[in-house]
């Protein structure tokens, strides 16, 4: 049985710490700390407030459940799908695009992926090969960790600046000193961005586009928390506003749309890869040295994704159609669901500041950064490795902002979902036990 009223015993804390393996808790992955608090949390007896991995924190939703479990009764498990996707998941894929972003993209260039990490991956072994001479990719960060990781894995040159210091107009001499060299062959960023929760607005989505055609790079969006920056409603299918994209600004794009968050079908790991129609056409020689075509999107498909996975869950996409035809006849409004998430930010941020933290990444641009998935935070004369260990040993979890290509040496990612609402009462009593250890 956990408690959920004590702070952990801090010997015993430190004993699994020491067992570990952990060198450095400034570079530690987000899985290595998930294994450690799962470590603590058995050791200790111990429930911890749990903010260092980007899980779901709400049930699945049901009309994918109950149509995947009729897709298996219907012999699906026994037959391989296509690599390309099912038929009518691609389309309602291009139906979900149209009306939720006003994006036109055929059908044939909705991929599904086996999560949209390895959509991601897929990107860059074809995006990253389109130009002889070019194997660059550059992170508009702080990003997620792994996609770096994808990128060090296939020995291709890692490009990045953090987003905070080039808002607004600074960012096109950003971009233009970067891609000026000739050396990025995509650009991936994330909107809301994973870790801080910016929100990059029509004015920087435009610039990218701009720099994307001048320099012919690829841009790989990456909407895993789709719509999910709440101070706009974007729930309506075929009714402005949309979700903000790059894509109205150029043809060069990728997007990778995760039913992961949106939809909580994480465990599932189904993704979707939308190539604009422009790029899946288009014909790049130089692939012609590691694929059997020239053409982008059947390199994507026949190249990329063939030799990683050969295709992708076959009921999971039948789920994930269903959820999407809901969604796109106005059946089903998923945002109104994952809002808890935005409220819960908006309660758990004043506990930290209320106890001597600073949110690390405030604003965007001119007004407060919204309340979502992710905050950022951190606690004065701190570096970001002590101030995780610290908070380990008060029964908090959280991640550095080191591994997400952050310039914030000090600060930490939160995340809110797997955060009870009965446990806002403990995170209260334990940051304000961590104030009292540790007086700025």
């Amino acid at each position: 049985m956990m408690n959920n009223n004590i702070l952990p015993d801090k010997q015993i804390v430190k004993e699994v710490i020491d067992q570990s393996g952990i060198k450095s808790f400034s570079t530690a992955s987000i899985r290595e700390l998930v294994k450690l608090v799962n470590d603590l949390e058995k050791a200790t007896g111990c429930k911890y407030v749990r903010m260092e991995m980007g899980v779901p924190g709400l049930p699945a939703a049901q009309i994918g459940v109950e149509a995947e479990i009729q897709s298996l009764k219907n012999g699906v498990a026994s037959v391989y799908p296509d690599i390309e996707g099912i038929p009518e998941l691609k389309v309602e894929t291009s139906k979900f695009i149209k009306l939720f972003i006003d994006l036109d993209i055929n059908p044939e260039g909705c991929i599904p992926t086996v999560g949209s990490t390895m959509g991601s991956m897929a990107a860059f072994i074809v995006a990253n090969r389109t130009h002889q001479g070019r194997t660059g990719a550059l992170f508009i960060d702080p990003g997620f960790p792994v996609q770096k990781m994808q990128v060090k894995m296939l020995g291709h040159d890692i490009f990045t600046f953090d987003l905070f210091n080039f808002r607004g107009k600074k960012l096109k001499e950003k971009l233009e000193s970067v891609l000026s060299e000739g050396k990025v062959s995509s650009i991936i960023y994330s909107n809301p961005n994973n870790p801080t929760w910016m929100c990059l607005n029509e004015e920087e989505l435009a610039i990218i586009g701009e720099m994307a055609n001048k320099y012919d790079v690829v841009i790989i969006e990456d909407l895993a928390y789709f719509a999910m920056d709440f101070r706009t409603d974007y729930s309506h299918p075929g009714q402005p506003p949309f979700q903000p994209t790059a894509g109205r600004y150029t043809d060069n794009y990728i997007l990778l749309i995760s039913s992961s968050k949106a939809f909580s079908y994480a465990g599932q790991r189904l993704g979707m890869m939308a190539i604009s129609d422009s790029l899946y056409h288009r014909i790049y020689p130089n692939l012609l040295n590691f694929y059997s075509t020239d053409k982008f999107g059947h390199a994507v498909v026949f190249g990329a994704l063939y030799g990683l996975s050969a295709g992708s869950p076959h009921s999971a996409q039948h789920g994930l159609c269903a959820i999407l035809k809901a969604v796109n006849n106005g059946n089903y409004n998923f945002l109104n669901i994952v809002k808890e998430y935005g409220e819960k930010a908006c309660i758990m941020k004043p506990l930290f500041t209320n106890n001597g933290f600073d949110i690390a990444y405030d604003t965007d641009i001119d007004k407060p950064i919204a309340d979502g998935f992710y905050f950022t935070i951190s606690y004065k004369g701190m570096k970001s490795g002590e101030l995780l260990e610290k908070l380990l040993y008060h029964g908090i979890s959280a991640i550095t902002l080191n591994i997400t290509g952050s310039n914030r040496s000090d600060g930490l990612r939160a995340c809110v979902s797997c955060t009870l609402r009965d446990q806002f009462g403990d995170l209260e009593n334990r940051l304000r036990q961590f104030k009292l250890n540790n007086p700025v």
